[in-house]
């Protein structure tokens, strides 16, 4: 009786570890993919939050707009870094994989840290299907650099490039169904994420990024 009895009552924490790990890993990866590191380069190198500037948004675009490339390529590296990283370190399970992927991106659009007004989750989303689907990826960098090119819309050309991610993994990964419908949920929260672009695009009223002549909007 009593060795039935212990074995029983040490099953409960084996069962529970894995799934306390799991909790505990996406939680780590939504804090750290909640890090608002555009905030944090405006207020340290200009005192400015760029919530109150440009576009209001904090992301690496609006960093560019306000301070220059000399801080907007770091901010987006390490945006991408943010939802890579967690990925490559939880790379199995892949449910989990996807599942830390997604909480960081998640945590950079929602980020605690500044009242859950963060970015539109576009990098740290590329960061992530880096890790997971790296082709898909690259052939929706290239349909975002000919769509800015081509309108000169930062907003629009994310927006078409996220659009292409879930084509692209059904037919390069067939055999990943995590993947896929992770990719479908970051369609929806990035395209959530630019509702007031999108608004603004149908009214007319959205700043470009650059001509297709190579020069800046005022």
């Amino acid at each position: 009786m009593g060795v039935h009895g212990r074995a029983a009552h040490d099953q409960v924490p084996a069962q529970a570890g894995p799934a306390l790990n799991a909790v505990l890993a996406v939680l780590a990866a939504y804090l750290l993919g909640a890090t608002p590191t555009s905030y944090i380069v405006g207020k340290l190198a200009r005192g400015i939050d760029l919530r109150e500037h440009g576009s209001k948004n904090l992301g690496a675009t609006n960093l560019f707009r306000m301070l220059g490339w000399k801080y907007a390529i770091p901010v987006a590296l390490f945006d991408i870094a943010k939802g890579a990283v967690p990925v490559l370190v939880f790379s199995q399970p892949a449910w989990l994989a996807v599942a830390v992927g997604v909480a960081a991106v998640v945590g950079h659009m929602f980020s605690p840290y500044v009242r859950f007004k963060g970015g539109k989750g576009v990098a740290t989303a590329a960061g992530m299907f880096l890790a997971l689907a790296p082709l898909s990826v690259l052939i929706a960098i290239a349909v975002w650099g000919f769509c800015l090119w081509l309108t000169g819309y930062v907003s629009l050309s994310s927006i078409v490039a996220v659009l292409t991610v879930p084509v692209t993994v059904s037919l390069l990964q067939p055999d990943s169904p995590y993947v896929f419908w992770a990719s479908l949920s970051l369609v929806a929260l990035i395209i959530f994420g630019h509702r007031r672009n999108i608004a603004r695009l149908l009214a007319g009223t959205e700043n470009r990024f650059r001509t297709r002549g190579g020069a800046s909007d005022p």
